[in-house]
């Protein structure tokens, strides 16, 4: 049996507990991931981090951005030709 108190993983605190993967956010907000790889290269969505090939997003963050959204009368964005 393995002994808790020596084992260095054990001991390692989870990283990655405030942010969430880009599939993730993407799952939850009913996007793709290229709707939110769009919205990076234009720097519209909620802000997010590298960590090598992987986009990640803090919670916290996304929770503000989502807020920051939010309009006492949405206006209907209108598409094509008027």
């Amino acid at each position: 049996m393995k002994d808790m108190q020596n084992d260095p993983v054990a001991e390692v605190p989870d990283l990655l507990a405030d942010w969430i993967s880009r599939e993730q956010l993407a799952r939850a907000l009913d996007l793709t991931t290229d709707t939110l790889s769009r919205w990076e290269a234009r720097r519209q969505g909620p802000p997010c981090t590298r960590i090598g090939r992987k986009i990640f997003y803090r919670r916290a963050a996304i929770q503000e951005w989502i807020r920051s959204q939010e309009q006492a009368h949405p206006v209907r964005k209108v598409r094509g030709r008027s």
